[in-house]
Order: structure tokens, then sequence, then C-alpha cells
């Protein structure tokens, strides 16, 4: 399974060491624990079949243990598969930092409705299941369809670019 954490590391709030975002996981029974880069990535083998348990897990363990509610999103291997193999921008470019993908949180599928998409191009952005899918040829930094999206209401979620999604992706695959 794949653990994406919420805005830990990011602009000073949410400090969390990723030597104890491993050792909550391997307290939680997780095997073959990893972290990826600073920004609250966890990949671990468990025997759970579904995610939102063990996003509960994760979340209180991480509340108990640091003091930080930080909101957990989880996919599981074959989940994640599905996300990279349906990005509907992968034809655009070869750049990952011009591709993203917003995790969504709840069951609840992200909503583009009200959007006005001419307003953002070049940018552009897909829902597809439970993610939501952005081309950003500048980045996320200076893009406002990211940042217009960011302050819409709805379901939460947490952005990957692609690079992160992809690593996450082989990292899973060999604790298969």
């Amino acid at each position: 399974m794949v653990a994406l954490l919420r805005g830990v590391n990011v602009g000073g709030k949410a400090k969390l060491a990723m030597a104890d975002l491993r050792r909550v996981a391997e307290e939680l029974g997780y095997d073959d624990v990893a972290t990826y880069v600073q920004s609250g990535n966890l990949v671990f083998a468990c025997r759970a079949r579904t995610t939102a348990p063990v996003a509960r897990r994760v979340k209180k363990a991480l509340a108990d243990a640091t003091g930080l509610d930080i909101e957990v999103i989880v996919r599981t291997r074959d989940e994640l598969r599905e996300v990279v193999a349906a990005n509907p921008f992968l034809d655009r470019t070869d750049e990952y930092k011009q591709l993203h993908v917003v995790f969504g949180a709840a069951a609840a599928k992200p909503s583009l409705q009200g959007l006005d998409a001419a307003k953002y191009a070049p940018e552009e952005a897909a829902a597809v299941g439970r993610e939501l899918y952005l081309y950003l040829p500048s980045g996320i930094g200076r893009s406002k369809l990211a940042a217009d999206l960011a302050r819409k209401a709805g379901p939460t979620g947490t952005a990957r670019n692609w690079r992160t999604v992809t690593t996450l992706l082989e990292m899973a695959e060999e604790r298969a």
C-alpha cells in the first residue's frame, strides 16, 4: 500500500521526520516500510484488503505519536497502478513537473463543475475516478488553475507530481 500524507513539511507546518513516519508504520505492524522524499509518502506491505481502515489507523497512530492531525490518503498497489494508467495527459509531455495528480481523500469523485476551463488554457484538469489529473505547462507553483482548485470547496486531497506518483508505484511493485 501507499499512504500519502497531506501538508507534511510544507511551508514550515506539520513538520514530520520520515524516520518517525517509518517508525509509526512499523509499530502498526506493517512490513517492508519505506518513505520517499520529505513530503509524507509511505510505502509498505500489510495484510489489509481495503484502504480506509489503514488510513484511519495511520492517522490515529501519527496523532498519538506526534500530536499532529494529518490527513492520510491510502491507495493499494493495484489502485495506484490504475491511477498511472488513467492519466489523460501522458501524450502531452514527458516533463514530469508538468503533470500532477490530486488524490482524493473521500470516496466522493472530484468535480470540475462550475470551472471555466478556457480561462486556464493551456492548463487543463480532468477528473477520473477519485483522482484529479492536472496538466500544468508552467508547473504547479505558478498555476492559477491549481490555486483556484485548492480554494474550491469540496472533498479534500493531496497532490503529487508525476515523478513521485510513478516512483511510488515502482516502490510498491518492488514489495509485491
